[in-house]
């Protein structure tokens, strides 16, 4: 089948989202603003807890610490971010967080990640 051909294909269910166009907000997540985190909502579900945003640390922001129920993965796109056990995560870096792991996360430098999740974070 060509979907080209096909007049029902619809182009204006597509989004193309641009990080210099982003219009970041308080992130909010876990019942109160986190300082210093902001984020940009791309596709994501606040009810499912499912879907993709990318988040902007300032320097010295820190996470709160949290356990994964679902998969939890991020690009870091710039900067770098400490995770509790010390690991740095840098630009250009892939970072997949399993259901069940549990960590928080620090920044010195400042970051942006684009963040896909698949499942609620549970703060601990």
């Amino acid at each position: 089948m060509d979907i080209y051909a096909n007049k029902s294909f619809e182009m204006n269910k597509r989004r193309i989202t641009n990080t210099k166009d982003l219009k970041f907000e308080p992130f909010d997540r876990y019942g109160s603003v986190i300082p210093g985190m902001s984020w940009h909502k791309v596709s994501y579900d606040e009810e499912t807890n499912l879907g993709t945003y990318i988040s902007k640390l300032e320097p010295g922001t820190k996470t709160i610490p949290h356990k994964h129920i679902g998969y939890e993965e991020f690009f870091v796109l710039e900067g770098e971010l400490i995770d509790s056990d010390g690991t740095i995560f840098k630009t250009g870096d892939f970072v997949t967080f399993q259901p069940g792991s549990i960590h928080g996360s620090h920044t010195e430098t400042g970051c942006l990640l684009i963040t896909f999740m698949r499942g609620i974070n549970e703060p601990i």
